[in-house]
């Protein structure tokens, strides 16, 4: 068996997705995610011009051969735009080796550590009474687990704040859109916000905060010592992650657990952190990480030093990318949590998969492969659109982390 084509798709259900499909000289095909937010021409001229020639005519088993061929083989290592073309090859071959075998993906992983995928859903609307009605609206479909942000009073916008209280998508305009930030009026804000929910949900709902790489240790620290007593099960992204000695101060000062990882590429990117056990999650997903393959070296690692899996799962990853997560997640030892944000009526359409939600869990499919794929007439008819992530400033003009 060889791979005789190679398709690379981008399309617009709503927002911009990169999918590479694979398909086999006896007809067999494999689907693979290279969305990379805001980015996603870049990520579909890489895997046009630079992967698929090097895959025609390549045996499709040979899935570790290949990602080292396409990792070691470029000499220019890493970075976001690679590491999502390797995924999407990747996490194809996969697919294709799952429907060759007659399993599920996750069945070729070693088969099933749990009974379901716990995931987590968000509330995020702009007054406090409505994240409440938010929480219990998630509470009441099953959710075990929220993520909740809040409006910052003062800021004209916020981070993870949507307008109707459903989807949240940050890249808009074709430009990047300004926003405003105030780290005081932050921290001032935010551990009131969890005193309200804790209070109204008790102390069973397992409670997350993303801070969005917007602090310095110290403010982290403070922020993490102000939220203890509302045990959170995570704080999420508190500082860029570049200074990964950062953690280390933070850890100093608070018991709040912390989640990093949904920007790293590769398990350089947190080797530090997770040996010397800095965090508590590693958010990598499988778009931004290599794939099924490396995303699972990161996890094996992570197990040794007592750290669980708490994956990226926002609705720029495409169901593809969902799908493979979910065979990962169902399969690990060192199991946390998934993100998990319900993609639009249009994207589900274009991406028929076979996972499902239910009652606070996901489930993956049981045919074999990945169970999901790429309906290309469907995704024809929504063409791409550019759009670009926000920047941020503080409120003096200073541009600040994101």
């Amino acid at each position: 068996m060889r791979i005789a084509e190679a398709r690379v798709i981008v399309t617009c259900p709503g927002r911009n997705f990169v999918t590479l499909k694979l398909v086999t000289d006896d007809g067999l095909t494999g689907v693979g995610d290279a969305t990379l937010n805001g980015r996603e021409q870049a990520v579909a001229a890489y895997l046009t011009e630079h992967v698929v020639p090097v895959l025609l005519g390549r045996d499709p088993a040979r899935i570790e051969d290949t990602w080292q061929l396409l990792y070691k083989g470029a000499y220019w290592r890493r970075g976001p735009v690679t590491m999502s073309a390797i995924a999407a090859v990747d996490t194809a071959l996969w697919d294709i080796k799952g429907k060759v075998a007659g399993l599920p993906v996750h069945e070729l992983l070693g088969g099933r550590s749990r009974d379901g995928v716990t995931v987590y859903g968000h509330a995020s609307v702009s007054s406090l009474d409505g994240i409440l009605t938010d929480v219990g609206r998630l509470v009441d479909q099953g959710y075990r687990a929220v993520r909740v942000q809040a409006a910052i009073p003062g800021l004209p916008t916020t981070y993870g704040v949507s307008a109707d209280a459903r989807t949240y998508e940050p890249a808009g305009s074709a430009l990047p859109a300004q926003e405003v930030w105030s780290t005081p009026r932050y921290l001032a804000h935010v551990p009131g916000v969890f005193e309200r929910v804790r209070a109204e949900f008790g102390p069973d709902l397992r409670l997350l905060h993303d801070a969005h790489h917007r602090l310095t240790p110290i403010e982290a620290a403070t922020l993490g010592r102000r939220l203890e007593p509302y045990a959170l099960t995570w704080l999420e992204d508190p500082v860029p992650a570049e200074l990964q000695e950062g953690y280390r101060l933070i850890r100093q000062h608070t018991t709040t657990p912390l989640a990093v990882g949904e920007v790293f590429n590769s398990i350089w990117d947190c080797q530090e952190l997770i040996t010397g056990q800095l965090i508590d999650y590693i958010r990598a997903s499988v778009v931004h990480a290599g794939g099924i393959s490396h995303l699972r070296r990161i996890f094996d690692l992570a197990h040794l030093y007592h750290v669980r899996s708490g994956s990226h799962g926002a609705t720029d990853l495409s169901p593809i990318c969902l799908a493979a997560a979910l065979h990962l997640d169902v399969s690990i030892p060192n199991f946390g949590l998934q993100e998990y944000m319900p993609h639009t009526a249009a994207t589900d359409e274009v991406f028929p998969h076979g996972y499902h939600y239910e009652d606070g869990y996901l489930h993956p499919s049981t045919t074999p492969g990945l169970g999901v794929d790429i309906d290309e007439e469907l995704a024809a008819r929504y063409p791409y659109r550019p759009a670009s992530l926000p920047v941020n400033r503080l409120e003096d003009g200073t541009l600040h982390s994101w």
